[in-house]
């Protein structure tokens, strides 16, 4: 679907804080704010907009560490690479899942309260799974930018 200017202003000013009335997004991209409720709607119901979350500090929920895992699979079979899909979909410490092409499989950003936890993860995850050849795992010392922001133009 072609998304206007005034899609993009909103999209742009929901994703920075999805909590603005809309009167004030209203007054933000210059439209009405029945406007902006039947355009919001829209970009919902046409899937544009996924859902609206609050983003939380790990930190202060005793989340100290992110983890990037690069993992290699064993077998490309779908059967086996859809089994893996969903045990990392199902685990709430993995917060970014990717299917890659390159020299790995999957690339997986994870949340863990230290490495202990994380060496239990690796257990579950890669230990106990037939299908994983080997993984990669790298620390993060600052998480200078995170977040899913999408550039609206």
């Amino acid at each position: 679907m072609p998304l206007d200017p005034f899609d993009r202003a909103l999209l742009d000013a929901v994703q920075r804080d999805a909590t603005t009335s809309q009167i004030d997004l209203g007054a933000e991209v210059n439209l009405s704010s029945a406007a902006v409720n039947r355009r919001l709607k829209k970009l919902a119901s046409d899937g544009v907009i996924q859902r609206t979350v609050a983003q939380l500090d790990p930190v202060p929920l005793g989340y100290t560490l992110t983890v990037i895992t690069e993992v290699e699979v064993e077998s490309e079979r779908l059967d086996l690479l859809d089994a893996m899909k969903r045990t990392f979909m199902a685990c709430p410490q993995v917060q970014q899942c990717y299917y890659v092409a390159g020299e790995c499989d999957f690339v997986l950003i994870m949340l863990v309260r230290d490495m202990g936890q994380y060496t239990e993860l690796t257990r579950e995850l890669f230990f106990e799974s037939n299908n994983v050849k080997r993984f990669k795992t790298l620390v993060s010392m600052s998480n200078v930018k995170t977040g899913m922001q999408v550039p609206v133009d």
